[in-house]
């Protein structure tokens, strides 16, 4: 992708560029989640994913209000293969922030602090992080019950049988455990056993893994249980879930309790008495890391005190309180086959580096993005070139360099084209930004297709039977062109039935896997429906301000109007903003959008927003606002708790605020809740009635 050298620094992107780099992120990052949570065949490093994440996130921190409704921040990893039944978890299994350097865990610790309102050092746990797949063991009476890996976050693959066979997976715990404890951990293979494994596989004439990482993933996610008890896997156990009880003080506490109950933990976590300890662990842990018998790619830094655990919560996908500190980038050679254009959902035209296959310390590397064609120009990059690829950076994995003197004699610059090559329609780059779209629209296969697979998306309808191919061959066949022609397809399951590749079972599966979504909760509609910058967290608050799915339609129809209440109100609910606010007017504001929304809703239940666990707490349902400084809880922290209490937090003062919270040098929006009669109170006030 970009040169870290050249790619555009984050502070000096406009709104525009930003938006097209994030649609770039959003495509690139979801394919490789795929390939490695669901495929365990990874096609670029981990160190080149996780920078591609870290530009993401800059940009969005930057831009709030161009978060995509496909955002890479309110995704986690892969849905699960249907080749397994489904887990839920009882407490969703998120992901890590990175660091690169010490500076950046600087600034993760000095976030913890501000949203803490503390100076006092942080006592931390540092633990190797390794490289494996990630899993959740599910104890009862201190029995295992059952276990399932990661998938999306929510959910993943009841893989129980399987890990039945490790000899690192206890039974049963030692000692007395809570009724119910959720243990998380990584399963992974030693280097030793990976060589042993993949000479063995040699001598059969079997798959050769590519690294220990896949090996652990592909033997733990086999069928038949009898290759998983003959596949040498190991455990490291570091983390909890649900508890029926508290079961420590301090994560290093509970760590001693994994040893105790019979579970493996990384002998190298060291327990750290504040953050000016990191540093030296890391240089200490780096320069050991080539002899560990396992491989190990940074190392999770978390809070030790579990109470400042619960306080700190989540940002979106990841805990606030722990942070992985990644190893530094590798190099690597390799020939560029080809450049192909893909066609994004919105039209973009994304020039991607087919490559000859490398292994980049240990991750086999197929593919980078080249961004733009003015990336491509600059560096003068052509088919047949042997380039250097670089494992992080800015971007990932991106083609630092060309290295001229292996360039074929028969060369030519690469030119990019006018034309979309999935509809042939004209591709345009309006003045001033760096990316060529699509002018077909609804025309081009390549964006309603696109439409059509993030309606049925994991975290949007999740229709099993539906997936890219199969929503190419019904759009080809001419049966999809609007998400409300996807509930239309039971009716054709006679006609699906005579296909090739399916038989009367597959088509009723799919009849039945569509008619089961007809019923749907109103933040997946709404996120469904692909509007921009509306990713699941933004669906959620928009759900949980307007409660159903007519409240909503009508207030949004309403806000059309420029300086109408309704407008006002949407632009205010904390989290969406003025921006976001005219992505969703701009989309009803098109009636084609409206009648598809409509001829949609018509077949679903649309389900209201499921009301907060506190739905009983004095101020569930209520819009609150915090104005001024508040002395006993920072102000992120006071929303956090709102919200967790069921209570809409909004930034401005409305006649529809029910409480405005008032701090010390309260300004203008203490001054409008008196003129129009809002209830105030003082922070003691409002922790007296929140309890």
């Amino acid at each position: 992708m970009l040169d870290p050298k050249s790619a555009p620094n984050v502070e000096f992107l406009t709104e525009t560029a930003a938006a097209r780099e994030l649609e770039y992120l959003s495509r690139e990052i979801a394919h490789h989640d795929a390939a490695y949570h669901t495929q365990d065949a990874p096609e670029i490093p981990d160190a080149g994913y996780d920078a591609l994440r870290r530009r993401n996130s800059a940009i969005e921190a930057r831009f709030p209000g161009l978060i995509r409704a496909d955002s890479p921040s309110n995704r986690i990893g892969g849905a699960p293969e249907n080749g397994f039944s489904k887990r839920r978890h009882r407490v969703p299994m998120l992901s890590l922030d990175n660091a690169f350097d010490a500076t950046e865990f600087d600034e993760f610790c000095a976030r913890a602090k501000r949203f803490l309102g503390r100076t006092e050092p942080l006592g931390l746990v540092a633990e190797p992080k390794i490289d494996g797949l990630s899993i959740n063991l599910t104890y009862e009476h201190g029995r295992f019950t059952y276990g399932a890996t990661r998938g999306d976050g929510t959910e993943g693959e009841d893989v129980t049988a399987n890990l039945r066979t490790m000899k690192s997976v206890p039974g049963k715990l030692h000692g007395e455990a809570p009724a119910l404890i959720e243990i998380r951990g990584e399963v992974f293979m030693t280097k030793a056993d990976f060589l042993a494994l993949n000479q063995s596989q040699a001598d059969a004439g079997a798959k050769i893994f590519a690294n220990p990482r896949n090996a652990a993933a592909g033997s733990l996610r086999q069928l038949d249980v009898r290759i998983t008890a003959g596949r040498p896997l190991s455990l490291f156990a570091y983390a909890q879930g649900e508890s029926s009880e508290p079961v420590a003080e301090t994560h290093w506490e509970y760590l001693q309790r994994l040893r105790n109950w019979g579970f493996d933990v990384n002998p190298l976590s060291r327990q750290l008495r504040s953050e000016t300890g990191a540093e030296a662990f890391q240089n200490e842990i780096g320069l050991a890391r080539s002899g560990l018998g396992y491989d190990i790619d940074g190392v999770v830094y978390k809070i030790d005190d579990l109470a400042l655990q619960r306080r700190l919560g989540f940002a979106g996908r990841t805990p606030r309180w722990a942070t992985a500190w990644k190893f530094p980038a590798e190099q690597a050679t390799t020939v560029l086959r080809e450049i192909r254009i893909q066609v994004g959902r919105t039209g973009a035209l994304t020039p991607v580096a087919e490559l000859e296959p490398i292994n980049v310390g240990g991750v086999l590397v197929a593919r980078a993005t080249l961004h733009n064609e003015d990336e491509i120009a600059r560096k003068d990059i052509r088919g047949g070139d042997t380039v250097v690829l670089q494992r992080a950076g800015d971007v990932i994995p991106q083609i630092v360099s060309v290295v001229l003197e292996q360039r074929p004699e028969n060369s030519t610059p690469y030119t990019f084209p006018d034309t979309c090559p999935a509809c042939g329609s004209h591709a345009v780059r309006p003045p001033g930004e760096v990316v060529k779209r699509c002018t077909g629209g609804l025309i081009c296969s390549a964006q309603v297709v696109e439409r059509l697979i993030h309606f049925v998306s994991r975290t949007a309808f999740d229709i099993d039977g539906l997936g890219e191919k199969t929503i190419q061959e019904f759009y080809d066949e001419g049966w999809l062109h609007s998400p409300a022609d996807l509930f239309k397809l039971p009716g054709r399951e006679a006609e699906i039935a005579t296909r090739k590749g399916w038989k009367e079972v597959s088509a009723r599966n799919l009849s039945r896997a569509i008619n089961a979504r007809r019923t749907i909760s109103l933040e997946r509609f709404i996120y469904a429906l692909g509007i921009r910058r509306i990713g699941e967290s933004n669906a959620k608050l928009l759900a949980r301000h307007y409660g159903s799915f007519a409240n909503w339609r009508t207030q949004m129809r309403a806000a059309q109007q420029i300086g109408s209440e309704e407008r006002s109100e949407l632009g205010s609910i904390s989290g969406i903003g003025s921006t976001i606010a005219e992505e969703l007017t701009d989309f009803f504001d098109e009636p084609r959008n409206v009648t598809t929304l409509d001829e949609t809703a018509a077949q679903l239940t649309i389900q209201d927003a499921a009301r907060a666990e506190s739905a009983n707490s004095p101020v569930a349902g209520k819009t609150v606002v915090f104005t001024g400084t508040l002395e006993t809880l920072t102000r992120p922290e006071a929303k956090a708790r709102a919200e967790s209490l069921g209570a809409k937090v909004t930034d401005s003062v409305s006649k529809k605020t029910d409480i405005v919270v008032v701090g010390t040098d309260a300004g203008s929006k203490a001054r409008k809740a008196a003129e129009l009669g809002v209830r105030t109170m003082t922070e003691a006030e409002w922790r007296e009635l929140v309890g």
